[in-house]
């Protein structure tokens, strides 16, 4: 799919509200939102949208988005599964049904009250799915339960230390400083407040998590031929991937093999075969960070360097402004908003359209991913 994908579809709009730990609109006026945002960003009147996707999660439909914002009639709508994983295949569906004539204008989105919502794990009502049965009657009750397993399996086979975890929370952290957007806007971190910082689930503190927020974020797709005609300079969809390894259980992955091997590297293996550059050759990227340890994990996965080196790749400022790989330059999950991941799509086309924040100098290239430890997804991004 990728190489019919490569660069046949562009995002020439991004929208968003504000990011905070509670809002008082609901999830479908913040939808409503960013979308008319975006299309407003783009140019394009909702009357000429014609596509949606979104998440599974997401409690807003197509339906009622559809006549909130004067949308035409649609011909293709999806949604993606898997929380933050599904953020990325939000848009390599709609590249595909534009690029296939299915649609014109597709319009992806996600819109989140976690701030002043319900936890997900915490309705004991719902039946466990099937790795679940296993797990939480033993204690792992919520996802930052299951990755403080998995960063305690990685710190155990490759000697990471929490200092590791510091750099990639203190990366973040400082972009979100230079972002007035950003939820931790102009509220800096040490290493000691990191350090003496709350354990959530050890060894995960309140800082190797990711934020509690409201808010909702939205982006345009066309054909790269209507691209050229759009408000904006283009960022064109060069390759997508989705990735869901041979017996995958979630972030419980422990009946594999290797649990360190994630979706990363399932989607990763597509989405560089499928592109006319690699790794070496990204100039940004917006790496899924829900919690610390998913970026060295990531970095490994997507080839930035070899198995086990993650952590070591964190060391010197390597993920900071004019470092070897700039990451997460709005503040990401950690630090800007968590919206299951999708601010990192539009942080990527910022940084292409040369508008960040944080801007990277020439950037050209941008690697965008979704969650790791979950089935995932992925983008390349050029201008």
């Amino acid at each position: 799919m990728g190489a019919t994908l490569k660069d046949a579809t562009a995002i020439v709009g991004i929208g968003q509200t504000a990011f905070a730990r509670q809002l008082p609109e609901s999830e479908k006026t913040l939808a409503c939102r960013a979308i008319t945002a975006a299309l407003a960003d783009a140019g394009i009147d909702p009357s000429e949208v014609d596509a949606f996707a979104s998440y599974t999660m997401e409690e807003t439909d197509e339906v009622e988005v559809a006549k909130a914002i004067g949308a035409g009639d649609v011909t293709f709508f999806s949604k993606t599964g898997y929380g933050g994983g599904g953020s990325c295949a939000t848009v390599a569906h709609l590249a595909g049904a534009i690029a296939t004539g299915q649609a014109s204008v597709g319009v992806a989105w996600r819109s989140r009250k976690r701030g002043s919502g319900p936890r997900p794990w915490s309705n004991t009502t719902a039946q466990l799915p099937t790795p679940a049965q296993w797990t939480r009657p033993y204690g792992l009750l919520r996802p930052a339960d299951e990755i403080g397993m998995l960063a305690r399996r990685y710190m155990h086979e490759y000697g990471a230390t929490r200092d590791h975890l510091f750099n990639v929370a203190l990366a973040c952290r400082n972009r979100a400083n230079q972002n007035p957007a950003a939820m931790m806007y102009e509220r800096p971190m040490t290493r000691e407040s990191y350090m003496t910082a709350r354990w959530i689930s050890e060894p995960l503190c309140l800082f190797d998590n990711c934020l509690e927020t409201d808010g909702a974020l939205a982006c345009v797709i066309v054909s790269a031929e209507r691209a050229r005609d759009c408000r904006q300079r283009p960022v064109y969809v060069h390759s997508v991937a989705q990735g869901l390894p041979a017996q995958h259980h979630g972030m419980v992955n422990y009946w594999t093999d290797d649990p360190l091997t994630g979706p990363s590297w399932t989607a990763a293996r597509h989405l560089w075969k499928s592109a006319d550059f690699g790794p070496q050759d990204v100039n940004v990227a917006q790496i899924y960070d829900a919690f610390t340890p998913l970026i060295p994990l990531s970095l490994e996965g997507y080839g930035f360097c070899g198995r086990g080196e993650g952590a070591s790749f964190t060391e010197g400022g390597a993920l900071e402004s004019g470092g070897r790989l700039p990451i997460n330059t709005g503040g990401g999950g950690l630090s800007e908003a968590y919206v299951h991941g999708f601010n990192l799509i539009t942080e990527g086309v910022k940084q292409l359209r040369g508008v960040s924040t944080a801007q990277v100098p020439d950037a050209s290239t941008c690697l965008v991913t979704a969650g790791e430890g979950v089935p995932t997804s992925a983008l390349l991004l050029r201008s």
